[in-house]
């Protein structure tokens, strides 16, 4: 069924063309074998019972970004919608970038997204690479009916005969070969006798077209390179334009949906699968390319390259580093799959373009995790705090047992238990000899109330020989500890959070915030490692409430007044706690 009117995801204009094609039946009649292939193979199969089949053609040359997750929600979710498949494949054309890594980071980030490529108990994963004998076999249809021909000019040379958006191209003087002279030649460039950057299979299009990708286009070049899926067989590589149609049609693709810098190459992937299908060799109806303006987000870049530099010169520690926009950085610094895909939905789907502040990130993690992570107290600039007339009033050594919900809307999960005692922490910045007009925290004469425990009076302060506060004193006001009947009976303007001296964990916490300062840091061609946060990472020794000790790698939590933070999902474990802040609890950086 068409998805329903009162559908809750942002429309698009993606939408609309699907529902259309589904109305017209466009694709209703294509049949599938069941793997990828030619249309012999597919015309022996049976009528396709996916409705649509998209695909989301990762290069695996580095690792997925937050631009990519636009575009897996996209194909993914319009697949599942409209009861269709999404295909997961490899686009591994280019054997000198790509590394099994990048394919192992790739597969988890989609599966860490919510998404699985696996329907009707088939697993639809595919390589472009597994594809080559049939991109070489539509290379040597091409050229045996005169749309293809070797040229043997320089790259310069080529370059300049290809002309600009002035200056009409003008013929290679290869181009007037015969079908039988390029046929040899190919062969030549497939069985290594010829050198790297020697030749070129280019189609034979218009040298005079006003659109310079029709303009004989490359199809492939001569490069002898280690493939990580096909070894050293080929030494012979299709350009990636030849190459991703014709991986769409033999894997039955309707709708490609691709990001907007693809839209001038639409000509061409029509061009091409018209002629291989009028040769025979692909099957109607053939794919169609729509392209949908990519997700741009502010205070990040997403070149590959950009980010690789990052890597390279140790300015971030890894693909994984929670500064990262890398789908793997995204996971470590505690941003949830629902968080993302809530994010690309709300950034809507046109071709207008334009930018997605990073803070609808936060907003979108912080509803997520609002209902879902549990609450802790911790303090990240401990300050140590003395309740002198504890021993007087509660005994000396005495730990009075206090207690909270694990989350304060879901009794069901439980409370979580903690001990306040002579000595506990508190914040550094919840103390003030001299306050500031409008502070209802700890100074000299005031009332506050720790909480979940007891309302103290602030009596003074200890300093070190330099000024700098060591210590805070405080009177226990007796008879007012959260949950009794006396609780009430003091009022107080200030309550502050803290961690028993006695039950308190030491931990490392990690201030994350964003890596660049600027909106745009490498709009206009600007040397984007110019506008680097000094401030992206502050590392601090913190002391967290006993309920954290427990916790595993990848747990959230909502760390009171703090925001939202994670347990590394690498650092965190064995005696060590390492928590990652994730967000604020409200938008806090500094434009």
């Amino acid at each position: 069924m068409n998805a329903p009117k009162d559908d809750t995801k942002a429309g698009n204009f993606l939408r609309a063309i699907i529902e259309r094609d589904l109305a017209a039946g466009t694709y209703a009649q294509r049949h599938f074998a069941g793997t990828p292939g030619d249309a012999a193979h597919h015309a022996a199969g049976p009528t396709d019972a996916a409705r649509i089949r998209t695909r989301f053609p990762p290069e695996p040359n580095g690792y997925l970004h937050i631009g990519h997750a636009k575009s897996i929600c996209l194909n993914f979710g319009l697949a599942q919608d409209y009861g269709g498949v999404c295909h997961l494949r490899f686009d591994d054309t280019n054997p000198e970038k790509e590394e099994q890594e990048y394919v192992d980071a790739i597969l988890d980030a989609v599966h860490w997204l919510g998404f699985d490529w696996t329907a009707g108990g088939v697993e639809h994963l595919y390589y472009a690479s597994n594809y080559f004998d049939f991109m070489y076999r539509a290379g040597e249809a091409l050229i045996e009916a005169g749309h293809a021909y070797v040229d043997e000019q320089s790259a310069e040379e080529m370059r300049s005969s290809r002309g600009d958006f002035n200056t009409l191209g003008s013929d290679s003087p290869f181009r007037a070969r015969t079908p039988a002279e390029n046929l040899a030649r190919f062969r030549e460039m497939r069985d290594g006798r010829l050198a790297d950057g020697a030749a070129v299979l280019r189609a034979k299009i218009d040298m005079a077209s006003p659109n310079i990708n029709l303009r004989d286009p490359a199809l492939y070049r001569i490069k002898r390179a280690t493939h990580h899926n096909t070894g050293d067989t080929w030494c012979i590589y299709p350009m990636y334009t030849y190459a991703h149609p014709i991986e769409d049609a033999l894997e039955g693709i309707t709708h490609s949906i691709c990001t907007l810098e693809f839209e001038d190459q639409r000509p061409f992937y029509d061009w091409l699968l018209d002629t291989l299908c009028n040769l025979g060799l692909l099957a109607q109806p053939r794919p169609h390319q729509y392209e949908f303006a990519r997700l741009n987000v502010t205070h990040v870049v997403t070149s590959k390259r950009k980010l690789r530099a990052l890597v390279d010169e140790g300015i971030v520690a890894g693909w994984d580093d929670p500064r990262m926009p890398t789908i793997a950085g995204l996971r470590r610094r505690g941003y949830t799959p629902a968080s993302i895909r809530l994010m690309c939905e709300r950034a809507g789907t046109s071709k207008a373009g334009g930018w997605t502040d990073y803070a609808s990130l936060d907003i979108a993690l912080r509803e997520d995790l609002d209902a879902k992570a549990a609450r802790a107290m911790a303090v990240l600039d401990p300050l140590r705090l003395v309740l002198t007339n504890w021993d007087e009033l509660m005994g000396a050594g005495t730990i009075d047992a206090c207690s909270a919900p694990v989350h304060p809307a879901q009794a069901e999960r439980g409370r979580r238990a903690f001990g306040i005692g002579r000595e506990v922490w508190i914040e550094r910045d919840d103390f003030m000899e001299q306050p500031a007009k409008g502070y209802f925290r700890l100074f000299p004469g005031n009332r506050v109330r720790l909480k979940y425990g007891h309302v103290i009076e602030c009596t003074g302060c200890t300093k070190d020989d330099e000024g700098r506060i060591v210590e805070v004193q405080a009177a226990l006001v007796p008879d007012t500890k959260s949950g009794t009947p006396g609780a009430d009976a003091v009022k107080v303007k200030g309550v502050i959070t803290w961690v028993g001296a006695t039950d308190g964990v030491e931990a490392e916490v990690r201030l994350y915030d964003k890596l660049f300062t600027d909106e745009q840091p490498d709009a206009g061609g600007r040397d984007y490692k110019a506008s680097l946060n000094p401030d992206s990472l502050r590392v601090v020794s913190a002391i967290v409430e006993p309920s954290l000790a427990t916790s595993q790698p990848d747990d959230k939590f909502q760390f009171e007044r703090h925001g939202y933070f994670v347990a590394d999902r690498i650092d965190h474990g064995e005696g060590r706690l390492v928590f990652n802040r994730t967000a604020t609890l409200r938008e806090t950086f500094a434009k």
